[in-house]
């Protein structure tokens, strides 16, 4: 385990690799105001052009989902201007919609901006996730890509009960997100996976590692899984015995518009300087395993042709995968 400060020293240095004189945002809040002051900290030893902006100086940020915190017009100003951006701050209900996806397309406007998204970030995670050995990391993510960016088919298992067949479009590009950010690519920090979207899906995903968005919360899902039913790429049913008020309320979500309920992002993780999910998405989506997303299948950056306001990252335990039908992972261990 490393240190709070190594964490952010790789951050702004090995990943972001802030220069002198770059400007730099920093947007946290309360909740992660130990985290974005040992960020502010070391962008400082190199740049004093830094603007911070804690969120709970713009309102209050409801819990209940009702009147979510909006973009402010004045970090959408500064991110246009900026180098370099960092999101270092808890994510609450309904954000998603009302700030972080404008903030995104702020973002994504400003190509000459390097970003670390880092929602839900937590002590432990900067010093786990954050001060793994990056090197390593972008070694194997080179090899799983090249593996996996002609597939056409993904099939993934697991002692729990997943069976999932994933159609893959060859067209559609994959993502290497390991710890390297460059302008137009922001990557969410603590690092290490490699991601598509699916073309379709079928069969079952049982989710007994964590759930993600604003359910990242509720921690590891190991004895509350929540089992979906997937067809020609919709789920078509989804079920939390342990749990019928998150049964509920997942529904909900997965329903909120058109393609909410659709299989979109495919992802697997590569960070294999972690050795347990803790609970938090951030970190346990790049975990050594495989992930899924409904909703969102990011088309801005794999070509996918669809669009939702959902997205909702779901994490597995355990699993094998065979790509094209070669192991490349066998309960949760990498062959490659």
């Amino acid at each position: 385990m490393g240190s709070l400060k190594f964490g952010a020293e790789q951050a702004v240095r090995k990943c972001l690799r802030v220069r002198d004189g770059e400007p730099v945002v920093l947007i946290t809040d309360l909740e992660s105001i130990e985290i974005g002051d040992a960020l502010l900290s070391v962008v400082r030893e190199t740049t004093r052009q830094v603007s911070r902006f804690i969120l709970e100086d713009f309102g209050p940020r409801p819990i209940d989902g009702e009147n979510p915190l909006a973009f402010p017009a004045v970090i959408g100003e500064a991110l246009a201007q900026a180098s370099v951006s960092i999101y270092a701050a808890s994510g609450k209900r309904g954000e998603l919609k009302s700030f972080r996806s404008p903030m995104l397309k702020a973002i994504e406007a400003n190509k000459a901006l390097r970003h670390a998204h880092m929602i839900n970030i937590t002590r432990e995670v900067m010093e786990t996730g954050m001060s793994a050995d990056y090197e390593v990391i972008q070694q194997l993510s080179a090899k799983v890509y090249e593996i996996v960016k002609s597939a056409r088919s993904a099939h993934v298992t697991s002692p729990r009960g997943t069976d999932l067949h994933i159609e893959l479009n060859p067209d559609w590009k994959w993502i290497v997100s390991d710890g390297r950010i460059t302008p137009v690519q922001w990557k969410n920090l603590p690092d290490g996976e490699v991601f598509t979207c699916a073309q379709s899906a079928r069969g079952r995903a049982v989710i007994d590692g964590c759930l993600g968005d604003h359910f990242s919360s509720l921690g590891t899902c190991e004895t509350f899984p929540v089992t979906l039913e997937i067809e020609d790429g919709i789920t078509k049913s989804l079920k939390c015995e342990a749990r019928p008020e998150l049964e509920r309320e997942l529904v909900a979500y997965i329903h909120q518009d058109e393609h909410a309920n659709r299989v979109g992002e495919f992802a697997i993780g590569t960070n294999i300087g972690l050795d347990r999910i803790i609970g938090n998405l951030l970190q346990d989506e790049k975990f050594p395993g495989v992930h899924i997303a409904l909703g969102h299948g990011y088309p801005e950056k794999t070509g996918s042709p669809w669009h939702s306001e959902a997205h909702i990252d779901l994490v597995m335990r355990e699993v094998t995968i065979e790509i094209d039908g070669n192991a490349i992972m066998r309960d949760g261990k990498f062959l490659i």
